[in-house]
């Protein structure tokens, strides 16, 4: 029996109970240790929810069972010697050599009963059933800790929010105090979420300013901040491309600003040297009318894939303009596209000195596909990716 063959058997027969996936074949430590799948059931549907353990982190995202055999099937070829599947009809080893050679090892006798139920709680960084203050105030929590069903997506964006936020801070972790500025912060859900696991998780000092352009929006973060007596956290009314630091900042925060503005954020965020970048951009209109490529010229007629593609281009270009400047970048999906389209979070992390040669090339041959010359982010930070 092949491999493809017996997971088609236990994913859709639905015998799986539990995968674990370890000992990678390489020493990337950006890819998963080990990923571990389980069967949950989400809103009545049988789902399977890959757990992928990286640098200490654990990652979840939930897959239908197409998705999640293909999913398997690929990181067993691809990214780890051996995975062991607990089913209902025996417990099966694949074991995978140097050479890409893949075999199974069946015991029939070890059978696993499969529990299709919901039966583990997802674990949030913030719980429910815990009172915290800032969801209270903001109404996304009763005072008996009990998220209020209408808000629910809200306290799964802040948990999602806040796990990317855990798995980004090891390299502020040893500062006394942390300087963050989150340029369009809105209502602030997120802002206050940030000084929530910061000061009361963390026990860390901080100076968080938060920068919107609605002025009652603004007066009505600075209430709640006054109300909550929230040391260190303030909230300006002005515009992100106005605004001026005047020091050091460790992390920049920009979630939704529109089109450049995202590219504005990115270029304050370079020069004021942070070590830290969350970017959720938004409205990606720049690239529209530039992006050329004969070869896709079939997609790129309609409007609709040009408007993606836009958006897609625009954050790589981004992405790669913060690599030379010394950035480990990584797309991620902030929250599910059930709730919004606007789903790719850029984390980028400053691991490395400005100005990185070796990521040059790179970013040329992504101009070059796409027929770009003026880009906004490129011109805005010139001078820097001249390296002069």
């Amino acid at each position: 029996m092949e491999t493809k063959e017996l997971l088609e058997k236990i994913i859709e027969g639905e015998k799986l109970s539990k995968a674990i996936l370890s000992n990678r074949r390489t020493k990337d430590d950006t890819l998963p240790s080990k990923v571990i799948v389980n069967p949950v059931t989400i809103k009545g549907s049988l789902m399977y929810q890959f757990e992928a353990h990286i640098d200490n982190k654990a990652f979840h995202e939930n897959l239908q069972k197409g998705e999640a055999l293909q999913r398997m099937l690929d990181l067993i070829s691809n990214d780890f010697k051996q995975a062991v599947l607990k089913t209902s009809i025996g417990e099966y080893q694949v074991l995978v050599s140097k050479k890409g050679k893949q075999r199974i090892i069946g015991n029939q006798d070890a059978v696993t009963k499969v529990e299709k139920g919901h039966n583990r709680k997802k674990q949030y960084l913030i719980e429910e059933g815990e009172p915290v203050d800032f969801l209270v105030h903001l109404g996304v929590m009763d005072r008996n800790g009990r998220v209020y069903k209408q808000k629910y997506n809200k306290f799964r964006q802040i948990n999602k929010f806040l796990e990317l936020v855990d798995a980004s801070m090891e390299i502020l972790m040893d500062q006394d105090e942390i300087r963050i500025i989150d340029f369009g912060c809105g209502k602030s859900y997120l802002t206050f979420a940030l000084y929530h696991y910061l000061v009361g998780m963390k026990n860390k000092k901080v100076r968080i300013t938060g920068l919107d352009l609605k002025e009652d929006v603004i007066d009505l973060c600075n209430r709640t901040t006054e109300d909550l007596d929230y040391q260190g956290l303030h909230f300006i009314c002005g515009d992100i491309k106005d605004h001026t630091s005047g020091e050091d900042v460790d992390m920049v925060v920009t979630l939704h600003a529109c089109d450049t503005a995202t590219d504005v954020a990115l270029e304050k965020a370079v020069r004021w040297g942070a070590k830290v970048i969350l970017s959720v951009p938004c409205c990606q209109h720049e690239l529209y009318d530039k992006i050329k490529n004969n070869n896709l010229s079939g997609m790129l007629k309609h409007g609709i894939i040009r408007e993606r593609l836009s958006s897609l281009v625009t954050d790589s270009i981004r992405g790669s303009v913060l690599e030379i400047m010394g950035y480990q970048v990584q797309l991620l999906e902030f929250i599910d596209m059930e709730h919004t389209p606007k789903n790719i979070m850029i984390r980028a992390i400053r691991k490395h000195s400005p100005f990185r040669e070796e990521k040059v090339e790179e970013y040329n041959k992504l101009k070059e596909m796409w027929g770009l010359e003026d880009i906004f982010i490129q011109d805005a930070m010139k001078d820097l990716l001249e390296n002069k």
